[in-house]
């Protein structure tokens, strides 16, 4: 056998004494191949490195019904919530997920992924950009096979869906604004995240258009201990009567840090997050939030990705975005009614 080139089926069945048919029968995982034999096919194959012809199944049946997943981080909340949504849609409709993570020991581009997932038996990708590439702007996907990005920014040659980042800062501030606050200061999330550039942009840009003052940024890391960090700071600053943190942890720790420092909430300082992402695991949740609905975003970009699949034309150039939604608990108090009870 020529160790240069790729090991063939005919390769595999001379190994193992078998017929072409039989290997193929192994590759396809037919229950129609003795055990015994299946045993020898397999030990052959990896003796070998045999790997099937993904490409010639996919001309045999059609399709492969498999949908490429690339991103930074499966174990996020907003990531796992998205994949979830993925997962449940491609379930309901006959499809498997193939997922990979951006490579680390390289510059991260969106080409380099693609090209990964170009050797693996998928019809579409979907791409899920928290963090920044060098080639987001530039990149064009292969004709044989179709991409969709979930992004905060639309992408200029692909479909995108995601969130509205910007426009829920922008609500929130708004939001707290109309409860009496005379500004809002701010926890941010990573610098390498695209959510939190995007949220902090919204809300230092709503500030600046109405002409309030704009505090200085607390930067965190979406960990609940630096929002507690952060809240323990805020404590002893007299100006600060409303918090937008980034996400829902680092909300609940600039909760806990305010309350070690002495503070009140809401009665002192109101506080506001982003996500939901505590509701179910923290009894008796106080905290008022952004509510993100990942599942519906990963739902849409799977259609998304199967209408391309099928042919059918999904707009570029253009982002789908899926509105968040306020949930008020109990961490935001009302300056104007407490300001009218006392003039009563």
């Amino acid at each position: 056998m020529d160790h240069s080139q790729p090991a063939s089926m005919q390769d595999v069945a001379k190994a193992a004494s078998v017929s072409p048919q039989t290997v193929s029968r192994v590759a396809n995982g037919s229950n129609a191949v003795r055990p015994e034999t299946r045993q020898r096919v397999e030990a052959a194959m990896a003796k070998l490195g045999y790997r099937p012809n993904y490409a010639a199944r996919a001309l045999k049946h059609g399709k492969f019904k498999d949908v490429g997943v690339v991103l930074f981080n499966m174990l996020t909340y907003g990531n796992a919530r998205i994949l979830g949504g993925i997962a449940d849609a491609a379930n309901s409709n006959g499809y498997a997920i193939t997922m990979q993570s951006f490579a680390r020991n390289r510059e991260r581009t969106l080409h380099a992924a693609i090209e990964r997932m170009k050797q693996l038996p998928v019809d579409g990708v979907i791409a899920v950009m928290e963090e920044h590439v060098t080639d987001f702007s530039e990149f064009r996907p292969p004709k044989e096979l179709p991409v969709v990005i979930i992004s905060e920014d639309p992408a200029n040659y692909c479909p995108t869906i995601d969130a509205d980042q910007y426009g829920c800062s922008a609500a929130v501030v708004d939001y707290l604004l109309s409860k009496g606050h005379k500004t809002v200061y701010h926890i941010a999330g990573p610098s390498s995240s695209r959510a939190a550039e995007s949220r902090a942009q919204g809300w230092h840009d709503t500030l600046d258009q109405l002409g309030l003052r704009i505090p200085p940024t607390y930067m965190g890391d979406w960990e609940a201990d630096s929002g507690y960090q952060a809240g323990l700071a805020l404590a002893h600053d007299p100006d600060c009567t409303a918090i937008y943190a980034a996400n829902d942890q680092m909300a609940y720790g600039a909760m806990l840090g305010l309350q070690a420092a002495g503070k009140r909430v809401p009665e002192d300082v109101s506080i506001v997050g982003v996500d939901d992402s505590l509701s179910g695991t923290i009894p008796r949740l106080s905290l008022t939030t952004m509510r993100m609905k990942f599942n519906d975003i990963g739902r849409e970009a799977f259609f998304m990705t199967k209408r391309l699949c099928e042919g059918l034309r999904v707009p570029s150039g253009v982002k789908t975005v899926v509105p968040a939604e306020l949930v008020e608990r109990g961490s935001v108090r009302d300056l104007e009614s407490s300001t009218t009870n006392l003039k009563r």
